[in-house]
């Protein structure tokens, strides 16, 4: 349920907004705004009326975008999964090749320079009971592609599938567990996060073809 805050002031949400804005893209700017005070003062603190007054707006005009505060929350989550996404898609070793270790990298980045963003897009999807591919597709894609091109063209869809989810889970897990205290001996003896994160999917043999099942 929405709180107090994000009832709309003084009229429905479909009110004319006083013209007190001249932003040339409102919702982007309501996004950028959400996105600076969800990693200052968390989810919890944020609000329709809290937002507008970061972007500068008046206390109705986010209503003209978003309905509540839950349709700003998933705006903001499928902006993060975006960017992540154009991310790993980016991604390249010096030789210019997608390989894991390469798109591990960002994304371990991302969720490190961006913990409260990418702790929502999670929430936010696990709310859902699903993960969207408007959400992840994008990322997902850019792994099974490593994925692939590692195996080979032979490798079956269903393994080629449980490989590609084995590396989501191991750089998942890494974008979780990276700020353990127990583990920066580790990835100092390994020289760095890199070859930390190489060591790691090294291990689960993921950069590896994998095995046929036997008929």
């Amino acid at each position: 349920m929405s709180d107090q805050e994000d009832t709309p002031p003084g009229g429905p949400p479909d009110a004319p907004a006083p013209r007190a804005y001249h932003h040339g893209d409102l919702s982007r700017a309501l996004i950028e705004a959400a996105r600076r005070l969800l990693e200052k003062e968390g989810a919890a603190a944020l609000s329709l009326r809290a937002v507008a007054r970061e972007a500068g707006v008046s206390p109705a005009a986010p209503y003209h975008h978003f309905i509540d505060k839950n349709a700003l929350l998933d705006a903001v989550a499928s902006g993060g999964w975006t960017a992540l996404s154009d991310a790993v898609a980016a991604a390249r070793n010096p030789e210019g090749e997608a390989t894991l270790t390469a798109i591990g990298m960002p994304y371990v980045a991302f969720a490190r320079d961006n913990p409260a963003l990418y702790q929502l897009m999670y929430e936010r999807i696990r709310q859902k009971e699903a993960l969207p591919t408007a959400y992840a597709g994008g990322a997902y894609d850019s792994v099974k592609k490593a994925v692939r091109r590692r195996a080979g063209q032979s490798v079956s869809g269903v393994d080629l599938e449980l490989a590609t989810f084995a590396v989501w889970c191991a750089v998942h897990g890494l974008a979780e567990m990276r700020v353990f205290p127990r583990l920066e001996g580790l990835k100092t003896s390994l020289g760095g996060e890199e070859a930390f994160v190489r060591s790691v999917l090294d291990h689960l043999g993921v950069f590896q073809a994998p095995r046929t099942a036997a008929v």
